[in-house]
């Protein structure tokens, strides 16, 4: 139950990157500084923490054993989940946007069979690959039924160019973000807390915010002091804070499929509190009734994942023990 409060909490700081990036898109901003500028300022933000911890060696020298890894699951975690999401930002409202990023629920149920579990066997540890939570995959459909609704009640006042850069980018994020953060989950072995693996990631998707933003400078000049205060916001709540929360929840249950998957799917949250924010922040139209049916979906099937996430344990001990009968 605590990695799910700390999902739910961590949808709700997680919002406010689909809030800010669309005021962005709106006052006239560039995607590409919405990206680069977040992680940025995520840097001496986590950089204060993780030595404020005393952890700042014990990071250095795992990136150091395996840095290739380091950067290319973190281009993969970090760089295709979140360059997607701020170019999404200029096609669609923020709602929109959260809504088509609760694909990665299914996304994450889907990543299973590219994983193992290490077990004790008579002769020495084994891998076992995971298989895909069924019944966590069915809430999952739930899930994704009400985010067709609502893309549905929404895409007749969408043109096909809308659409198309609207969306497919969110869905390219939706699965590069859990699979870059459970193969760092692998890398890391459980020797790095959440904080220093935040702050190692940031640090090794540096290439790739460096080179995008200098393209942007030569282009088109740097950022409006507007976006520049924003991007701190963003780089906040939901770099720093959401982030920590939601790998901190994610390692509780690293080694149980079912409630992992059950922890992404708490993320469906930043939907609803998407919705909230941009009316009360950006005096957006309150969505159409079919659009709130395919929230209310949604919000249903959050609630009977994190319900079936709870017989996880038992189901995975007996997936073991069938696996050696």
């Amino acid at each position: 139950m605590r990695a799910i409060i700390l999902g739910i909490l961590a949808s709700f700081f997680f919002a406010f990157t689909f809030i800010l990036n669309r005021a962005m898109e709106l006052s006239g901003g560039s995607w590409i500084w919405s990206a680069s500028l977040r992680y940025f300022f995520m840097v001496p933000f986590l950089l204060v923490i993780v030595m404020y911890r005393g952890n700042l060696s014990p990071l250095l020298f795992a990136m150091r054993q395996r840095p290739w890894a380091w950067i290319s699951w973190s281009f993969v975690g970090f760089g295709l989940f979140y360059a997607p999401i701020c170019f999404a930002a200029a096609y669609g409202p923020g709602w929109l946007v959260a809504g088509t990023w609760q694909i990665t629920i299914v996304a994450g149920s889907l990543l299973v069979p590219f994983f193992y579990d290490v077990i004790e066997a008579p002769g020495g540890p084994l891998k076992v690959r995971q298989k895909i939570p069924l019944k966590g995959l069915l809430m999952s459909l739930i899930i994704l039924a009400g985010v067709g609704i609502m893309q549905g009640a929404q895409a007749k006042n969408l043109s096909a160019s809308e659409i198309v850069f609207g969306i497919v980018p969110v869905v390219i994020a939706a699965f590069a973000y859990p699979l870059g953060n459970r193969k760092m989950m692998e890398v890391c072995e459980g020797r790095l807390d959440a904080y220093q693996r935040v702050l190692g990631m940031t640090l090794a998707s540096m290439p790739l915010w460096l080179l995008l933003s200098a393209y942007e400078l030569v282009t088109a000049g740097p950022p409006g002091i507007g976006q520049t205060t924003q991007s701190v916001m963003v780089a906040v709540s939901s770099g720093v804070i959401a982030t920590v929360l939601f790998f901190s929840a994610t390692d509780l249950v690293k080694e149980n499929a079912q409630k992992l998957a059950a922890v992404e799917a708490t993320q469906s949250g930043e939907v609803i509190f998407a919705v909230l924010g941009e009316l009360v922040l950006l005096s957006a139209p309150l969505p159409s009734a079919l659009s709130l049916a395919g929230m209310f979906l949604v919000i249903i099937g959050m609630v009977l994942h994190s319900f079936i996430s709870h017989k996880g344990e038992a189901i995975s001990h007996d997936a073991r023990e069938e696996h050696f009968a």
